[in-house]
C-alpha cells in the first residue's frame, strides 16, 4: 500500500506545505471516511501525521467497521483512527470535542425507483443536518462539506466552463434532479447552522479517478472495468459529452486546503478544468491499457446537436488559495490502472 501511494502522499506534502500546523493536536470527525474521497483524506493526513509529528487523532464514521477493517486494515486499524459505526442519518454523538469536521458522506447505493431517489435525498439532506449538530455540540471550528457541480443543473452548452457564479440550478420538478437539489439544500443548512464559532466550508466536486476509484459504476469507471478486462471498451452513446477528471492525490489536497483555508460559505468548485469527451476519454484509457484494447462507440454522433458539459471553472481555487492540477490524466489513468491491476480493493 505505502508503496503504491508513495509518490502520491509525499506530492500532497509538497502542494501542501504550510497547511498542517493548523492540525497540529487537532482532534478531527469524518463522515465518508470509507469511499474514494474518505480514503484520500484518511491516507494523505496519517501519512503527514507521520511525517511531521503533528499528533492529530480522528474519529470516522462508517456503516460497517468490520467491512472497513478488513478492506483497509492500514488506515482503520491506524493508531490515530477510531471506528464510529452508524448511519451518517441518525448516528449517536462521538463524546469529547472536535475541532475539524469534515462531512463527505455518499449513498453508494444504485438509484433504480423512486424509493432510492427519495432515501438518496434524505441521506444527503439529513446526514449534513446530523453531522452539522454534532459539529456544533463538539465545539467544532471548521466543517468542510463535499457538495457537487449537480448545484448547477444542466451546465448550458455554450458555456464551456462552469462557475461558482452561475445562478442555474437543477429542475425541481424532475425526479432525475435529486441529487442536485439534495447538495443545494444541504449547502443551505451550512449556512443556517454557520456561526457561533462554527465556519462551514463547501467544495462543490465535479468528477475524478485514481487509486480507490471504483472500476465500475459510471463513464470513466466502467471504462476502467472493461479495460481490465482487456475491452473492448464500451461507450454507451456516442461519445460527445465533455468531462473533465482530478487525479485523487489532487484531489485531497485541495479538500484539505479549502477546509483550512477556504472563506466560510464560499463555495470553491473542485475539479479539473482540462475538458474531453466521453470518446476521447475512453480512448485515452485504451491506450494506457494496452495496443490490444478497442473502443466501441454505441451510436453516431447526431450532427449539429449541442454539447453536454459537465466541466468546471477554477480560477477561484487558484486564485484565492494557489491550487492548481498537478497530476495530467494520462498519469492519472496510467495509476489508477495498476492500483487495480495490483489486486488492491477499492
Amino acid at each position: 500500500m505505502a508503496n503504491l501511494l508513495a509518490d502520491d502522499l509525499d506530492r500532497v506534502l509538497m502542494q501542501t506545505a504550510g497547511l498542517w500546523d493548523d492540525l497540529r493536536g487537532a482532534r478531527l470527525f469524518m463522515t465518508g471516511a470509507t469511499g474514494f474521497f474518505g480514503s484520500w483524506l484518511l491516507e494523505t493526513l496519517l501519512h503527514a501525521d507521520i511525517r511531521l509529528k503533528l499528533g492529530v487523532s480522528v474519529v470516522a464514521l462508517t456503516r460497517d467497521a468490520a467491512a472497513f477493517s478488513s478492506r483497509s486494515p492500514h488506515l482503520a486499524q491506524h493508531a490515530a483512527v477510531t471506528l464510529h459505526e452508524g448511519d451518517v442519518r441518525t448516528f449517536e454523538f462521538p463524546t469529547g470535542a472536535f475541532s475539524h469536521v469534515i462531512h463527505a458522506a455518499a449513498d453508494p447505493s444504485p438509484i433504480a425507483s423512486r424509493a432510492d431517489r427519495e432515501r438518496m435525498f434524505d441521506t444527503i439532506v439529513d446526514g449534513t443536518r446530523r453531522t452539522l449538530a454534532c459539529a456544533r455540540a463538539a465545539g467544532a471550528r471548521r466543517f468542510l462539506f463535499t457538495s457537487s457541480g449537480a448545484v448547477y443543473g444542466a451546465q448550458p452548452a455554450q458555456v464551456t466552463h462552469i462557475s461558482e457564479d452561475y445562478a442555474g440550478a437543477p429542475s425541481s420538478t424532475d425526479p432525475a434532479q435529486a441529487y442536485g437539489q439534495a447538495k443545494r439544500a444541504a449547502e443551505m443548512l451550512c449556512a443556517i447552522h454557520a456561526g457561533d464559532g462554527l465556519q462551514p466550508t463547501i467544495a462543490r466536486c465535479f468528477a475524478f479517478i485514481g487509486p480507490y476509484f471504483p472500476a465500475g459504476g459510471h463513464a470513466a469507471a466502467n471504462f476502467i472495468r472493461d479495460a481490465l478486462r482487456g475491452g473492448p471498451i464500451e461507450v454507451a452513446g456516442d461519445g460527445t459529452p465533455y468531462r473533465s477528471y482530478l487525479y485523487g492525490s489532487d484531489l485531497a489536497a485541495w479538500l484539505w486546503t479549502i477546509l483550512i483555508r477556504g472563506a466560510a460559505l464560499r463555495a470553491y468548485n473542485v475539479g479539473s478544468a482540462n475538458a474531453l469527451t466521453i470518446r476521447d476519454l475512453a480512448e485515452a484509457i485504451a491506450r494506457a491499457a494496452g495496443p490490444d484494447v478497442e473502443v466501441h462507440v454505441a451510436r453516431p454522433a447526431t450532427e449539429g446537436a449541442a454539447p453536454s458539459r459537465y466541466v468546471p471553472a477554477v480560477d477561484r481555487v487558484d486564485r484565492e488559495l494557489g491550487l492548481q492540477q498537478l497530476v495530467p490524466l494520462d498519469q492519472a489513468i496510467r495509476q489508477t490502472l495498476g492500483w487495480h491491476r495490483a489486486g488492491v480493493a477499492a
